[in-house]
């Protein structure tokens, strides 16, 4: 008996520490909680309105949220749900990248054109970087050097060196350009262009375009096919690259720049997130309004779960002890 209660009781810890995947959803202004090993929503918490960008604190302490409509970024506590307090963020904050110090948060305001610098310490706005029009994706270099902001209309990167908190550089991208990720090693700068329909790869030394992905699916018209967000395996193998209104998830060898395999997922792909061992690919599917599980070792989609209205971002929170 004192064995099955023991039992019991390790199971259930084990279930209540289980991995979870936050889900900001647009149109219903609240998070969806997935539990990464039983793949179901196991809390729904309130937030502020239009939530788009999520990321957490680099010890998970702490969750941050764009709610773009409510024009600032709230901390929450991951734990209880809570609303600690909300942080300066300029209006319609709707993307943003945490520095490697943990301390200052960029921020990319998408109807001012700047990009706005917080220390989530002293809770300040320590700077206001001026961009191009409708700045979107950000990304910070692994040595924490450098920032990018992409502007959407600008169709521009821009390379914003943090101590000066000045543009050192700007790389032309192909139209719309949405979403910035450097590679780990800090060689090179990968950047989606939405319309244009390319992901384009700049070499960081030179800042110079180096590669460019175009993406073809049979039986679905090119404008359909938008490459928005998209994530890079911790081996290197591949980078998933939402497909947006095509409704595909792309699989990229990044060491030939080739597109290996397209998978079908939901409506309206737009960004994801992987669980701890990268075994597992999250996407938010905001037309669907559901997320779509994809097996990374068979490259196959596995299961669809229900969320909220418009799916947004979606960041890991490992959980265990």
């Amino acid at each position: 008996m004192r064995l099955i209660t023991l039992l019991t009781f390790t199971l259930l810890s084990t279930s209540v520490l289980a991995d979870e995947i936050w889900v900001t959803n647009e149109k219903d202004d609240t998070i969806s909680v997935i539990d990464v090993e039983s793949e179901k929503v196991i809390r729904t918490i309130e937030v502020g309105e239009r939530p788009r960008g999520i990321t957490f604190a680099h010890d998970y302490s702490v969750v941050f949220v764009c709610a773009s409509d409510s024009d600032t970024v709230q901390v929450i506590d991951p734990e209880t749900g809570k609303v600690l307090h909300e942080l300066p963020s300029g209006e319609d904050p709707e993307q943003f990248i945490l520095h490697p110090n943990n301390k200052f948060l960029y921020i990319a305001n998408e109807d001012d054109a700047i990009t706005t610098v917080v220390d989530v310490e002293s809770r300040k706005v320590v700077a206001q970087i001026d961009v191009g029009i409708e700045p979107e994706g950000m990304a910070v270099s692994p040595d924490g050097k450098t920032v990018i902001t992409t502007s959407e209309t600008t169709n521009m990167a821009h390379w914003i060196d943090v101590e000066t908190h000045k543009i050192i550089a700007n790389s032309l991208v192909d139209q719309r350009p949405r979403h910035a990720e450097f590679t780990a090693d800090g060689k090179e700068l990968w950047v989606s262009a939405e319309i244009g329909g390319t992901i384009s790869i700049f070499d960081t030394q030179t800042k110079q375009e180096k590669a460019k992905i175009g993406f073809e699916i049979q039986g679905i018209h090119k404008d359909k096919i938008q490459p928005v967000g998209f994530e890079k395996t911790k081996n290197g193998k591949y980078v998933f690259v939402a497909l947006g209104p095509s409704n595909h998830i792309a699989v990229v060898d990044p060491a030939n720049y080739k597109v290996l395999d397209y998978i079908l997922v939901g409506r309206r792909v737009w960004h994801m997130a992987f669980n701890e061992d990268h075994s597992k690919l999250f996407t938010t599917n905001g037309v669907s309004g559901d997320v779509t599980i994809i097996d990374v070792n068979s490259l196959k989609a596995t299961k669809s779960v229900k969320v909220g209205r418009f799916p947004w971002g979606a960041a890991f929170r490992p959980t265990k002890g």
